[in-house]
């Protein structure tokens, strides 16, 4: 049987051994990076300077999964990408071994069990439960049965103060025009399930804060689900203040992270109702609003921060009216420096986006004792005292698979703290060198 690769067009791909089985994979191969509760024998490999995993399956499955996250990607659902699928391999005997699913890492990210060391806490239970809910809303306005919905099939990544997750294994699932209601409740009672499934897993292993209800937590998602399903699609009716409800209706979608596409308004027979719905709709607004200003690919609520921190500059900065031109500036003076600041050794750890929202956060603790604190200041006491304490976040080349077992492995990141409400500070803006140097 001849090897066959389809998907990469990477000759060097056939360097890997693939006569020899996943599991036994020799470790100069592998790069150490926490793994999640899989069913299949999942590894993450080295390859030209990226990060690969790969998940041994059959291989009309594996050709479906790839399929099917090509797709999604094509569509825009947060998912990782698809490399290759691997088939026709065979040991040094002859002997029939299993297909592979090659996928890209999606770097920064980490399996839910990976992101603490400790007793996973129940605020940042509540982030994770609420980024897998905002996960199968977008999947499912795309017609995405997902089938098997778990924060085990899932990554994450964080995004200011709360997470964004990630589809990882889309092997049970199907895509359809549009789901039932029945498909969507299907999806939510396997959510649930799975999910208080893996809360007693963590309480077993005395990984779950005591105070954590691991029935509660099922019942969050369904909750978190239902309510954010019926902002985005639910009818209303007004026959008054239309305009008013309207430009209500489509903040409140923009503050939810989404656009509004459409909107089917329909006028009765009285001339005075209308029934508003959004028909399409897409999340990203605010990612999308700070790439077009600045070039910056950003997650949603970072990108939401950032626009803040950009609007309060251009305000103390004079107010200037283009606000392209106020953007500019903004990326000049005040977020390149600060991600320069960052000394080389540790630029994996957290991505540049990451880096600045905890420096905005780490500024406003440090005012709250000196109100005079500059930015600078924040940003050399941020490297100096917080930022040495976080592992690497990025895809890890180079070190050997037994620093990540027996639990010491990528976990250990100190639990965000809440974030502040975002204030105004005036003081420190005026403070900020208009050259944009730190050093």
């Amino acid at each position: 049987m001849a090897l066959k690769i389809t998907g990469a067009v990477d000759p060097e791909l056939l360097d890997l051994p693939w006569s020899v089985p996943l599991e036994t994979w020799p470790k100069d191969t592998l790069a150490a990076l926490p793994r999640g509760i899989s069913r299949h024998v999942v590894r993450f490999v080295r390859f030209r300077g990226r990060v690969l995993a790969v998940k041994e399956t059959v291989a009309p499955m594996a050709t479906r999964e790839f399929d099917m996250l090509k797709e999604l990607g094509r569509m825009g659902a947060p998912c990782v990408v698809p490399f290759a699928v691997v088939d026709g391999r065979v040991d040094e005997n002859g002997e029939e071994l299993a297909a592979a699913l090659v996928t890209e890492h999606l770097q920064f990210s980490l399996p839910y069990r990976a992101l603490f060391s400790q007793a996973l806490r129940d605020n940042t239970l509540t982030r994770l439960i609420d980024a897998l809910a905002v996960l199968l809303v977008r999947l499912h306005l795309l017609g995405f049965y997902w089938g098997d919905v778990s924060l085990s099939n899932a990554l994450f990544r964080r995004d200011a103060e709360a997470f964004s997750a990630y589809l990882v294994d889309a092997e049970t699932g199907d895509l359809h025009r549009d789901l039932t209601p029945g498909q969507r409740a299907y999806d939510i009672d396997l959510a649930r399930t799975n999910i208080i499934g893996e809360m007693f897993d963590l309480q077993a292993a005395a990984e779950l804060d005591d105070a954590v209800d691991p029935l509660e937590v099922g019942d969050r998602i369904e909750e978190r689900y239902k309510e954010l399903w019926n902002t985005l699609t639910e009818k209303q009716t007004y026959r008054e203040n239309v305009r008013k409800h309207v430009a209500a209706r489509v903040q409140a979608l923009n503050d939810l992270g989404f656009d509004v596409g459409e909107l089917d308004m329909t006028q009765t027979s009285d001339g005075s109702e209308l029934t508003i719905r959004p028909k399409v709709v897409d999340a990203g607004h605010h990612s999308r609003r700070l790439l077009r200003l600045t070039g910056l690919d950003v997650q949603e609520n970072q990108a939401r921060r950032l626009l803040n921190d950009m609007d309060e500059y251009r305000v103390v900065m004079g107010g200037e009216e283009d606000e392209v031109l106020a953007a500019h500036e903004w990326l000049a003076d005040v977020f390149e420096p600060t991600v320069r600041a960052v000394p080389r050794e540790y630029r994996r750890k957290l991505e540049p986006a990451q880096v600045f929202h905890e420096v905005l956060d780490h500024r406003w603790f440090l005012a709250e004792k000196d109100p005079s604190v500059t930015m600078p200041e924040a940003v050399a006491s941020y490297v100096k005292n917080v930022l040495p304490t976080h592992p690497d976040e990025q895809a890890v080349l180079g070190h050997e698979i037994s620093e990540f077992e027996d639990g010491v492995d990528a976990a250990g990141v100190p639990v965000p703290r809440e974030a502040p409400t975002h204030t105004t500070m005036i003081h420190a803006w005026q403070n900020l060198p208009r050259t944009g140097q730190l050093d």
